[in-house]
């Protein structure tokens, strides 16, 4: 039995938690078409078809996808965001929520406000979307470096207690970026929590 499967929409996700957990096993499912289907909303049967994929696994499921995340959660999986907004929960807000694709913000915003629960977590989104094609395109360190740009002005213009990616493909931003507060990524936060003992 894996450590963990998890559940992806792009394949450089892969290569990520790979590095992050060298010593864990991990199996990979690569499905980019699920998130293409997601973009008008998720229907019965793609919902179905997510299911089906985490309930078919062997042991704990990881959904690195945000888009997919309140489905995969109902089917039993773990969302990458769910460890990371309690992180921000613990560290407080203001929080400067940053997201490239329009089907991320619901989702994130809604798992931030249930780790925060009656606290207020002072919430102010930055869409980010022009940049989306440099990630599309493999251009993964010019997407890094353009979102840097953008996340370092917003920093600038007002103060955050931290700056939340809401997506795991934005995850090497928190590498690039020069920032006063903390910079929360995903993939590295998920794999802290659920994978420690193999670290």
């Amino acid at each position: 039995m894996p450590d963990l499967t998890l559940i992806h929409t792009a394949q450089v996700h892969c290569a990520t938690f790979d590095g992050l957990a060298p010593q864990a096993d991990l199996r990979h499912n690569v499905r980019p078409d699920w998130l293409a289907r997601a973009q008008n909303g998720i229907d019965d049967r793609l919902a179905a078809e997510i299911a089906a994929a985490i309930q078919a696994a062997e042991g704990p499921v990881l959904c690195s996808c945000t888009t997919l995340g309140p489905v995969a959660e109902a089917a039993g999986a773990i969302r990458i965001d769910w460890p990371m907004m309690q992180r921000a929960a613990e560290i407080g807000g203001p929080v400067l929520l940053v997201y490239c694709l329009d089907s991320t913000a619901q989702p994130s915003q809604d798992l931030l406000r249930r780790a925060f629960g009656n606290a207020d977590p002072q919430l102010t989104c930055l869409l980010l979307a022009q940049h989306w094609p440099l990630f599309e395109a493999g251009e993964v360190d010019a997407f890094n470096q353009a979102l840097a740009v953008n996340i370092e002005t917003a920093l600038k213009q007002n103060h955050y207690g931290c700056v939340v990616l809401a997506q795991a493909s934005m995850a090497g931003v928190a590498t690039v970026i020069q920032a006063d507060v903390p910079v929360l990524a995903s993939p590295e936060i998920a794999v802290q929590s659920l994978l420690a003992p193999q670290q």
